[in-house]
């Protein structure tokens, strides 16, 4: 099994035989882990909020994402995986069978499951459905059919019917239209502008856009452009407007920025633009676009993502349920699968023949007001980093403060997630403002009060207490960006403000920690970057704090370059300037530290990116 991860690894994924070599190697090694009738997979000992009988159905059904675009890209006769899932399905639809997969009540987890049946309908019916005797088929559709008849989450799990739907249209069964007309049109009310939506009625704009929504748009477009083609043409231009935005969030080396929850799925990041051209649509070349997917995979490949049996594992970049959502079974992570949609087209289509592109260059910076965020891209040392509002509401999955609410996500410093709730090292407050009574238990902004996305900086209004009112004016930049925060309050409140996430372990190069600490600046650096953070007005100590080991998504161990600052009651303006680099010429470019000036109400900023920059407060 680690001979298959090694392959993954140096597989030069170049050619269509290269990705379908891939995608094998990635489930040759679930074969031993099916259940006695094929209808579950069990690849782990924990659980997840769902039962683990339906967590093993979560494992079967997500190999589908990729098994059946493989097997529709050629004229394969026989394939054992195609065998033990026709035998998974005959016995997980029976009724009468001791794997049935069960009915379903609403908002159930299987619901999400469905859809890649669907997918397979679409895709392969002469040999997912075809084979199917009377009874079977009889099985098989009844069972599917339960999801028009189950409410499910005001979201994008809207769209999972949906695709269910358009398998049951292709293979001449009835096509529930009044559900998909319904469904459709409540998603057409998540929709914003320039391709975003969010995901349901004031939910975040994340990777359920380009992953989940985007996604399910193409394929519907594309299987309905002859039957409903006003709808298909609206969901192709919709894509090509949201990929000029989306390609923001890629690097050249091919990671993508992580942020948001459901970051497991890993590779499904770049499942978008596998539907973009599963769809036909060209925002840009056939090459810019197999770049962006090959590297992205690529990159993962690289990543210590897989367990010794070669299973995918839940986590980031690394093995990891400190940073998981309690929706996350060990099948989950295959929704990566996503990716490999291209494998339905031939090997004549024109994508694998083309040569890959390089990413093209799409600004320095870039606003982008849907996702409430300002992209900013260093090209030369290949960082990525999205400043962030935050937003009006909030959910009860994990860790959604650390996900959805740091003034900055960047794709070399990742972020972290806390602990427990114990002090600054189990809370591991990176890229954000903590604050406490004193107690060491520190509350940060779970959600905003009001916020703006200007051309300049980001102004967001947050209360971690009732009575306790911050103001944040974040001044996006690179390496350099400026914190500032207006705090009215009638308590005494201890303030750490986190800079970013130094990883300290680089299992790829030999190097060691170096840090420098003065008392209201302090710097941690390796060989592969920097982190520092000081003090421009309103005092306090710099120090670095060490978190948990498992914190962050990107590093197992890090240190973060924090101001601590004791404020009295009444208002207090704190600003800090950040400083995020990623090659060893730092140095230089810390000595460059942007200066602030006050007067009255007025914060002027110079330096920070060769111009002087006024907010006023």
């Amino acid at each position: 099994m680690l001979t298959k991860k090694r392959s993954l690894m140096s597989n030069p994924l170049k050619t269509k035989q290269d990705v379908e070599d891939a995608f094998r190697e990635l489930c040759d090694p679930l074969k031993q882990y099916y259940s006695k009738g094929f209808a579950r997979i069990h690849l782990g000992h924990t659980s997840a909020a769902y039962s683990d009988s339906i967590a093993g159905l979560e494992g079967f059904s997500r190999i589908l994402w990729g098994l059946a675009p493989l097997l529709a890209g050629e004229d394969y006769n026989e394939n054992e995986l195609l065998e033990m899932h026709l035998e998974g399905i005959k016995n997980g639809t029976n009724p009468l069978h001791d794997e049935y997969w069960g009915e379903i009540t609403d908002y159930d987890q299987r619901i999400v499951e469905m859809a890649a049946f669907g997918l397979a309908l679409i895709l392969i019916p002469e040999k997912i459905w075809d084979p199917l005797s009377e009874e079977e088929k009889g099985n098989f559709s009844r069972w599917l059919n339960q999801v028009n008849h189950c409410q499910a989450h005001d979201c994008n799990w809207l769209f999972f019917s949906v695709i269910v739907n358009l398998g049951f249209q292709n293979v001449g069964l009835p096509y529930h239209s009044k559900k998909v007309e319904e469904n459709l049109d409540r998603i057409e009310t998540f929709y914003l502008s320039n391709g975003w939506y969010s995901d349901g009625t004031d939910g975040h704009v994340d990777y359920y856009v380009p992953f989940a929504i985007q996604f399910y748009s193409l394929i519907y477009a594309k299987v309905m452009e002859d039957k409903d083609p006003i709808r298909s043409q609206k969901y192709k231009e919709r894509a090509e407007v949201f990929a000029k935005e989306f390609i923001t969030w890629f690097s050249s080396e091919g990671s993508s920025l992580p942020y948001g929850r459901s970051l497991t799925y890993r590779f499904a990041q770049s499942s978008f633009w596998s539907a973009a051209v599963y769809a036909g649509i060209e925002p840009f070349s056939l090459g810019v676009m197999k770049g962006i997917l090959l590297r992205n995979l690529r990159w993962w490949f690289q990543q210590p993502i897989f367990n010794d049996s070669g299973v995918l594992t839940i986590g980031y970049s690394y093995p990891n349920l400190v940073m998981a959502e309690n929706y996350n079974s060990p099948g989950s992570p295959y929704w990566a699968l996503k990716s490999f949609l291209p494998l339905a087209l031939h090997k004549e289509h024109p994508f694998w023949k083309v040569e890959e592109e390089p990413l093209p260059e799409v600004g320095k910076k870039v606003v982008q007001k849907e996702p409430h965020m300002i992209i900013c891209r260093n090209e030369m040392n290949d960082h990525v980093l999205a400043f962030n509002s935050g937003h009006l509401s909030t959910n009860e999955h994990t860790h959604t403060t650390a996900k959805y609410e740091k003034f900055v996500y960047s794709t070399s410093f990742g972020f972290s997630v806390p602990r427990a709730e114990w002090g600054l090292s189990q809370g591991a407050f990176d890229s954000m403002l903590a604050l406490s009574e004193g107690d060491n238990l520190y509350r940060v902004k779970r959600h905003c009060e009001n916020y703006r996305v200007e051309d300049d900086y980001i102004y967001s209004k947050w209360k971690p207490w009732n009575d306790v009112e911050v103001e944040t004016w974040l001044v996006p930049g690179t390496p350099w960006h400026i914190r500032i925060h207006q705090i009215k309050t009638n308590r005494l409140l201890d303030t750490a403000d986190g800079g970013f996430a130094l990883g300290i372990e680089d299992k790829k190069v030999i190097s060691e920690l170096v840090t420098n600490q003065a008392d209201e600046a302090c710097i941690a650096s390796m060989t592969w970057g920097a982190s520092g953070i000081m003090s421009l007005l309103g005092g306090g100590n710099a120090e670095f704090i060490y978190p948990n080991s498992n914190t962050n998504i990107l590093h197992s161990r890090t240190v973060i370059p924090t101001i601590k600052t004791r404020i009295h009651p009444g208002t207090s303006i704190l600003v800090s300037a950040v400083f995020g680099e990623t090659k060893e010429s730092y140095y230089t470019k810390w000595e460059e530290a942007p200066i602030v000036e006050m007067d009255s109400n007025r914060i002027t900023i110079k330096a920070l990116n060769k111009k002087a920059l006024e907010i006023n407060i």
